[in-house]
């Protein structure tokens, strides 16, 4: 499966996690990933492409209890 995030430079050291499907910034944590300036891109990236293959294996639906 391909996976869904990505980084792209704004500037150096400034970063946005953008959807590859949409071309919009992610939302993660309840904030816009635009103008990132540390070391957690990178992580922000795997955990939301982690999220979105549990989705789309049919787990860890939003909006859905677990039951």
């Amino acid at each position: 499966m391909a996976n869904r995030y990505a980084l792209r430079m704004d500037e150096p050291n400034s970063w946005t996690v953008f959807d590859i499907f949409t071309g919009q910034p992610a939302e993660f944590e309840k904030k816009m990933m635009i103008g990132i300036k540390t070391h957690r891109p990178e992580k922000i990236v795997s955990e939301l492409n982690a999220r979105s293959g549990r989705e789309a294996a049919g787990g860890d639906r939003p909006g859905l209890p677990d039951v």
